[in-house]
């Protein structure tokens, strides 16, 4: 199948797809046209909002609908590393036996990540970075595609582990899930206090999604989309010369390369299921705020003000 005709099918698929999650997800489309570019982009991502917004609910059904094998890990205070990654026992021949962990599985979804102490966030790093984990010396491949998305409640909630920045920039994109408007909260409530349970058809399979990863791969960018987005992540570095005063006055940090990379990345899927083979400018801005809010770090002054990551994003773009 050529390109082109590969483009084609995935736009028709996109919006099957989004019919499909439809079914149960009421609104919130934003936030599933994210999670749906992160999958064609091969990245993570992390989804930030209070409880009782599905986005439990949300991820299941994405996981379903894609046709991927989907394992739930809910993040406790108590939860250990080999809870997520598995571990040895000793079989009755007297080896060691590895069991897999729910790590390995197609989608991983890491339900409230910030409930859990650092120790056992660290065991989603090499996970998330190289798809690989290492028990005992040995090395073990994830199942491709591979994916975490991850849930977490507002950090100043009680009993919250901020997620180290390190962690947080393996996310490709943080997204923000609002409260429903009122004809979408009645929709809900319908929906949700009534007998009928719709079914939800997977329009993928694993080996559809991973070529369409390749195919993301291989969309040509235009050498000025390239220098936009770098140029734009190179704008929220306050310690450099080049910095504007904005910027100086309101952040501590700046974004790191893998925001560059996955602007790109983020501009190419959103260009191809809008039908275009090749980004540009606007499909950079487009993915901008949700691939850079979690990557730049505002200071006290920005806090008083009342001026959020958003902002900031939006004043540079």
């Amino acid at each position: 199948m050529s390109d082109v005709t590969a483009v084609n099918n995935l736009v028709e698929k996109h919006e099957s797809l989004k019919k499909e999650i439809a079914k149960i997800i009421v609104g919130q489309n934003d936030v599933v046209n994210q999670i749906l570019l992160s999958v064609y982009s091969g990245g993570h991502s992390l989804l930030i909002g209070v409880p009782g917004l599905a986005k439990t609910l949300m991820v299941h059904t994405i996981a379903k609908a894609l046709g991927l094998d989907f394992k739930r890990i809910q993040f406790t205070p108590d939860l250990m590393p080999s809870d997520i990654l598995g571990s040895e026992i000793l079989d009755q021949s007297r080896n060691f036996k590895f069991i897999k962990g729910p790590i390995f599985s197609n989608i991983v979804l890491a339900d409230e990540i910030n409930r859990t102490p650092p120790k056992t966030q660290a065991a989603l790093l090499e996970a998330m970075q190289e798809r690989t984990v290492t028990i005992a010396g040995e090395n073990y491949k994830l199942p491709a595609p591979y994916f975490v998305l991850a849930t977490q409640n507002p950090i100043e909630q009680e009993g919250t582990y901020p997620l180290p920045e390190a962690q947080l920039d393996r996310f490709m994109f943080a997204i923000e899930l609002k409260y429903p408007s009122i004809s979408e909260e009645v929709a809900i409530v319908k929906a949700t206090t009534s007998d009928v349970k719709p079914q939800i058809n997977a329009l993928f399979n694993a080996e559809e999604i991973v070529a369409v990863q390749q195919l993301i791969r291989r969309v040509p960018v235009p050498d000025n989309v390239v220098n936009y987005a770098v140029k734009l992540v190179n704008s929220t570095r306050p310690n450099l010369q080049t910095a504007s005063d904005y910027v100086k006055q309101y952040l501590d940090w700046g974004a790191g390369p893998r925001a560059s990379q996955n602007l790109i990345l983020g501009a190419k899927a959103h260009a191809v299921i809008k039908g275009k083979f090749s980004p540009d400018i606007e499909d950079v801005q487009a993915v901008a705020v949700g691939i850079l809010r979690h990557r730049i770090i505002k200071n006290y002054k920005a806090d008083a003000e009342g001026i959020s990551a958003d902002d900031i994003i939006r004043q540079l773009l």
